[in-house]
């Protein structure tokens, strides 16, 4: 097997052809070998392969940079451009590092940690991950991780070549895989902001040809539109992922006839290991789909019993694409982690396919009863009578947890009552939220999930005025 720099090297040497769209191929090229021979030069004088922290705000320079860090076998951490000095304090908290390639002038250095002896380790490849909590994780990849993603997605839509047309960040799994998807297969790759998609300024391509992906949030925007659903439908295959989809949203695309492929996985896998193929979600499948080939889903009791068909527990993974562990946390460069035990609750059928039913951690017992707020969520958007919501249990002395609603009222005049009695035919009165919060806006990620923590900020602080209203 030859090693992950000499593999870089022959994909751009034999990356001639214009395969950027909306970017210069050539000077993407120019740039890798500016910042190789810029990265060779420190470790020549040095003695060491530095820390890069990449935080390039332009595309083709993020990429270009990304490329020359594998080649040079420097450990290179992903980042937002756009992350504000709280979100920094929590990277230098942890890391290093020796170059940092982006604007980050505004920010104190002495907020980086020199005597950092954090084990680093060789041709590593971090990328962050902020779940729920909104607290900055980093994922340790490689190469190889990387691309035997790659392969499993090539063997399960039986491709060649992968052609994507990119709307998500390059720093996020999402992104990224997009690039090498297209990259390492010989296809072709638009970069494309999700603003301009959705005001419809846009290229001149073929979309028969091309994969897309979306967040749910991002594909309820453009079904909203009069002009974007005709456009997604002409599209080879729409991956939804990041977070889960609404029974409506997913009904509204099938309306449209847009081949969606509803997606499972996460950062810690190099995105998805299990898809929905398109010919079967616009047959009426609502699954996630079945396992990809580099990859393997078993089910486990809390207690680690392995769980038959249709029997609901705890998602365990084991994949080729399986992260290292986690940057300053779980990492032993002597045992690569082999299995992941997932926060995700759900079954396999008989044919294989995965059902999601939600997060084991977010479920709410609520008077003895196990309630879980995607099931909640896709009720009251049902409704009609939101344009998002999100579910979450309050602590109370007398529940344990109560269920409670923080939403974004589709019309000003939307009430409480409204949406208690448009609810009473489709949840079990132990299920229904006894507390509604109306907001402006949810507190969400680029890639559509939700802030847990700042969502249960937003309704403690809204009900305590109301408290003291009283």
């Amino acid at each position: 097997m030859s090693c992950p720099s000499t593999d870089v090297k022959n994909y751009i040497n034999l990356r001639t052809d214009d395969w950027l769209i909306g970017y210069n191929s050539f000077e993407f090229n120019k740039i890798y070998q500016q910042r190789l021979q810029d990265l060779t030069e420190f470790i020549n004088a040095q003695g060491v392969r530095p820390k890069i922290i990449l935080a390039e705000p332009e595309p083709i320079a993020f990429l270009a940079t990304f490329l020359a860090a594998v080649v040079a076998k420097c450990p290179v951490f992903l980042c937002n451009p756009n992350w504000v000095k709280a979100e920094w304090k929590q990277v230098f908290k942890i890391v290093h590092p020796d170059v940092i390639f982006g604007n980050l002038e505004e920010f104190n250095p002495s907020y980086i940690q020199t005597n950092s002896v954090i084990p680093t380790p060789a041709n590593s490849i971090m990328i962050p991950t902020g779940g729920s909590s909104g607290n900055l994780r980093f994922v340790i990849h490689t190469w190889e991780t990387l691309t035997a993603s790659v392969q499993g997605f090539q063997q399960y839509f039986n491709l060649k070549k992968v052609n994507s047309f990119c709307t998500l960040p390059l720093y996020h799994v999402s992104g990224l895989m997009q690039f090498m998807r297209s990259f390492t297969t010989g296809g072709r790759l638009a970069i494309f902001p999700f603003k301009a998609v959705e005001t419809g300024e846009l290229i001149e391509f073929n979309p028969s040809e091309f994969f897309i992906s979306l967040v749910p949030t991002q594909l309820q925007r453009l079904l909203n539109r009069s002009q974007t659903p005709g456009w997604l439908s002409q599209f080879k295959t729409v991956l939804l992922g990041g977070a889960p989809a609404w029974l409506e949203l997913l009904q509204q695309a099938r309306l449209h006839q847009i081949r969606l492929a509803p997606t499972y996985g996460m950062t810690e896998t190099a995105a998805q290991i299990a898809t929905l193929k398109p010919d079967e979600f616009l047959a009426g499948n609502n699954s996630y789909g079945q396992v990809l080939p580099h990859a393997k889903i078993k089910i486990y009791t809390e207690n680690n019993q392995e769980l038959g068909i249709n029997q609901l527990g705890i998602i365990s993974i084991e994949a080729d694409s399986l992260t290292l562990g986690y940057y300053g946390q779980t990492y032993n460069p002597k045992c690569r982690m082999q299995t992941l035990k997932s926060d995700d609750l759900g079954y396999l059928d008989e044919q294989g396919y995965l059902t999601i039913v939600g997060r084991n951690s977010y479920k709410i017992l609520t008077g003895g009863e196990n309630v879980y707020p995607v099931e909640v969520e896709g009720a009251i958007r049902s409704t009609g009578l939101v344009a998002d919501v999100g579910v979450i249990g309050l602590c109370d002395s007398h529940w344990g947890q109560v269920i409670t609603a923080v939403y974004v009222p589709t019309f000003p005049d939307v009430s409480i009552s409204s949406l208690q009695t448009a609810l009473q035919d489709k949840l079990s009165k132990f299920k229904q939220p006894k507390y509604w919060v109306a907001v402006e806006s949810l507190p969400r990620n680029v890639q559509g999930k939700l802030n847990l923590k700042q969502l249960e900020e937003l309704a403690e602080k809204f009900l305590n005025r109301a408290t003291d209203s009283r």
